[in-house]
């Protein structure tokens, strides 16, 4: 019996020993992914891009969690997207942290850590390779293309959607291979909770039948279960039908979220088929170089009015074919082919097919596409190294210099997201004509008292882009700011006629006419805007001083009281409303 026991006891202590190794690899790399987000305090604020939208303006997130926020997480629409999992997130930091923008980074940065170390571990029990999982792991901890997913507080939703992936393959790993209706369902519960967070997750099911393939080898005739005449992925893809359905699902919901605003999805007549495909392969073929070597990394890139440069379609076209002929011709290598395929299946839905807002490519929609091509280096490198017979430990030291040079770039892009002007202003000195960034850094500016300075950037805005309706919005707010009452309503007219339906620039020109002492046109269009915008607050409070002004009390009194029933904390009409009544009593 005591030499049964010695015998036994190897493999139990050789098992608990790779799983130490492995949870102690684990906690290295997610330190190794938070570092380069922890450099000298860089990440302090909000940026002025999305974040009041997502945080720090939205009323329904800064309440911090409550049952009313789980309501219209789950039920609302807001900002063009469906992600209540996201909203949730943003709500609990709310009610932790408030609005210092310090927590909220914080809370990203270790949900990107923990999902680079769950990536690991997948990958380790997915593949058997504990290095070469290790590699893929720390190149998407450390990557410059990925500090904007971290580092920009809106893109929650991207980190949220990578903590989902990880879990979701660690859970399909134990199906995989030990099956179970428990097993499975947790995968399909999982997907579902992925796609709450970010709906880029659709391809996932590719990704799942690219795993059967390799690693997993569940694509083989012996490994599904079929006669070795047999094809075992129908069986596969039925095994798949819950999760294509959710993502159909998902996909809808997504489309009738930014259809609820209008413009958000771009016409073929505005970006015909050809010129989204040809942006398409460029972008591909950016993201891939970027990759390689990642400078130049801008938080916005303006969409081209047109097609790009031939020469730019042809080396992507080349570029892509090239790859993707190289990924599939190695039969014996299916690591590559998974790997090329996994980077082009996650990025379809950002590919701009759909084009959803103005921008041509972002960093961050290579957050999870990019892991597919760190699985194709990590294990395509060694085995070409291999047959080169090149010594193994100059592979581990090229690898470390090539994972420090990462590191020490992101800690540099980190930098720049230290506030709203740093990043905009370099975002300016890489882009060309991006209008985008320039009307946004003029509301930085305004919002800053530069008022002048915002003006530039609003003219600079509609030099590029005259029909923008949003800069004639903002420079007219800035005119008007700085006493050019004439020049800002011509300005609010414009955006009105480029989009009839805008509220606050109705409720604007009608200040506008305030100021220039035009009572009755000013009241007029206070009532147009509560005619687009019935719960107006502040069209109803200014209608309101319009009508106490003229007076009409009664009527001013109903406006007041219209103002605080749609804002009940609005501080400045129960002010004017009691002052209103007790003037009434003292007559």
């Amino acid at each position: 019996m005591m030499n049964y026991r010695a015998r036994t006891s190897e493999p139990s202590r050789a098992r608990q020993s790779a799983g130490s190794r492995t949870a102690v690899l684990a906690v290295l790399l997610a330190i190794a992914a938070a570092f380069p987000f922890l450099s000298g305090g860089s990440l302090r604020s909000f940026i002025d891009l999305d974040d009041d939208s997502y945080v720090f303006a939205n009323p329904e997130v800064t309440r911090g969690l409550s049952a009313a926020g789980l309501r219209w997480a789950f039920t609302a629409l807001y900002s063009s997207n469906w992600h209540p999992l996201t909203w949730l997130s943003h709500m609990a930091d709310c009610s932790l942290f408030g609005l210092d923008a310090r927590g909220h980074h914080l809370t990203s940065i270790l949900i990107h850590a923990l999902t680079t170390a769950l990536l690991f571990v997948a990958l380790r029990r997915l593949t058997g390779s504990r290095a070469r999982s290790a590699c893929v792991a720390a190149l998407f901890g450390v990557h410059p293309l990925h500090v904007e997913s971290v580092a920009w507080i809106s893109e929650r939703k991207d980190v949220l959607a990578g903590l989902g992936l990880a879990l979701i393959l660690l859970a399909y790993e134990r199906h995989a291979r030990k099956g179970g209706k428990v097993r499975y369902l947790a995968v399909i519960a999982l997907f579902a909770l992925g796609l709450m967070a970010k709906p880029m997750l659709v391809t996932v099911p590719l990704l799942l039948l690219l795993l059967d393939l390799w690693p997993l080898g569940r694509a083989l005739p012996r490994a599904a279960g079929a006669t070795p005449s047999g094809s075992p992925w129908a069986r596969l893809l039925v095994e798949k039908a819950p999760l294509f359905g959710l993502s159909i699902a998902s996909s809808a919901i997504t489309v009738v979220a930014q259809s609820s605003h209008g413009s958000e999805i771009a016409t073929m007549e505005a970006l015909p088929l050809g010129v989204r495909a040809a942006n398409a392969l460029v972008a591909v073929a950016g993201y891939v170089g970027k990759t390689i070597w990642p400078a130049g990394l801008a938080v916005y890139y303006p969409h081209p009015s047109g097609y790009p440069p031939w020469w730019r379609i042809a080396l992507a076209t080349l570029l892509v074919i090239a790859l993707t002929l190289l990924a599939l011709r190695w039969r014996r290598r299916p690591s590559l082919a998974v790997g090329w395929l996994w980077f082009l299946a996650m990025l379809v839905p950002v590919l701009g097919f759909v084009q959803v807002g103005q921008q041509a490519s972002a960093d961050r929609y290579t957050y999870l596409p990019l892991i597919g091509l760190f699985i194709a280096v990590s294990w395509g490198v060694p085995a070409a190294w291999s047959s080169l017979q090149l010594p193994p430990r100059a592979l581990v030291g090229a690898a470390a210099l090539v994972l420090v040079a990462l590191t020490a770039a992101s800690r540099v892009q980190t930098g720049y997201w230290k506030n709203t002007e740093i990043l905009f202003v370099r975002t300016l000195a890489l882009t060309r004509d991006n209008w985008v960034i320039h009307n946004n850094l003029g509301t930085y500016l305004f919002n800053a008292g530069r008022r002048d300075e915002a003006v530039d950037q609003y003219r600079e805005t509609l030099r590029i882009n005259p029909r923008y309706a949003l800069a004639h919005y903002n420079l007219g707010s800035a005119l008007s700011a700085l006493g050019q009452n004439a020049a800002a309503a011509e300005h609010f007219r414009t955006a009105l006629r480029l989009r009839p339906d805008y509220a606050e620039a109705r409720n604007n020109l009608g200040n506008t006419f305030v100021a220039l002492g035009r009572p009755e046109e000013a009241a007029a269009n206070f009532r147009e805007a509560l005619k687009i915008q019935p719960d107006f607050a502040e069209a109803h409070y200014n209608l309101g001083n319009s009508l106490a002004a003229a007076g009409q009390w009664q009527d001013a009194a109903a406006s007041f009281r219209e103002a605080l029933r749609v804002k009940p904390d609005f501080a400045e009409a129960r002010h004017n409303l009691d002052a209103l009544l007790e003037g009434r009593l003292a007559r």
